[in-house]
């Protein structure tokens, strides 16, 4: 019986993290939404998880992880708890400094720090860390300019960016040939629909996925970013996705 209950809470798990499928030169990357702002990617033998959070048993069904990117130190991003409940004793973390300060660094394979600005090729995959921050930049700023990193993530020569906790900060709108754009929304902690589907419509992303869009006033009104940027910016492509199963 736990056996069954077992392989039915797993199957149920597939189920709701409905998978997108992201075509690339060399194959193709399997896109899974978990959880907020957790984001698993499997790219041929390579598994990428972002941000775990939510506990182990909401990756039920996904492979073990090669890397993980953890983008600041709040606990929606670095969740200890999630980390401890997974194996990841030949993982690679990858973390700004505040972040890999607070890692027991003994549980995985290595820990690499990387700073805004940053690049690294990481098991074949070059990693470029990505300011994320508010606006506008007070000394009591829930995200500093600095502390935490966004990321922009190649496989098979597409670019996948992560936008981390933010606002619609000049470095993302610079961004240029994202393919896949993974973009908060959440007051008070990031920005709005309006200022994430302004940036959005100035960087253009081939597609854009609202994710982190849970705030002190509940969910976001996804529908109306993707209407605002169907308006102002119609090539790009706005993918809906269950972030909240529960």
């Amino acid at each position: 019986m736990k056996n069954f209950l077992t392989l039915l809470f797993i199957a149920f798990s597939i189920s709701v993290h409905a998978q997108d499928m992201i075509k690339t030169d060399d194959g193709e990357v399997k896109i899974t939404p978990i959880l907020h702002g957790t984001v698993a990617l499997d790219y041929k033998d390579l598994t990428i998880f972002v941000d775990p959070y939510g506990g182990a048993e909401v990756f039920s069904g996904q492979n073990i992880p090669d890397l993980v990117l953890i983008t600041d130190i709040h606990g929606d991003h670095h969740n200890q708890e999630t980390l401890d409940g997974l194996d990841l004793s030949q993982t690679v973390i990858v973390a700004p400094k505040e972040v890999a300060d607070k890692l027991p660094a003994a549980k995985y394979k290595s820990i690499i720090i990387l700073g805004n600005g940053d690049v690294e090729n990481i098991l074949g995959t070059r990693i470029e860390a990505i300011p994320m921050y508010n606006l506008p930049e007070t000394d009591d700023s829930r995200h500093p300019k600095g502390r935490g990193n966004g990321y922009i993530v190649e496989l098979g020569g597409k670019s996948f960016y992560f936008s981390g906790d933010t606002e619609d900060i000049p470095e993302m709108r610079a961004l240029e040939g994202i393919d896949v754009a993974f973009v908060c929304m959440n007051l008070p902690y990031t920005m709005d629909v309006d200022q994430a589907a302004s940036a959005v419509s100035e960087f253009k992303p081939t597609i854009v996925y609202p994710y982190h869009y849970r705030g002190t006033e509940g969910l976001s009104d996804v529908e109306k970013f993707k209407t605002l940027v169907n308006a102002s910016a119609p090539g790009v492509e706005v993918r809906l996705k269950n972030w909240y199963p529960n």
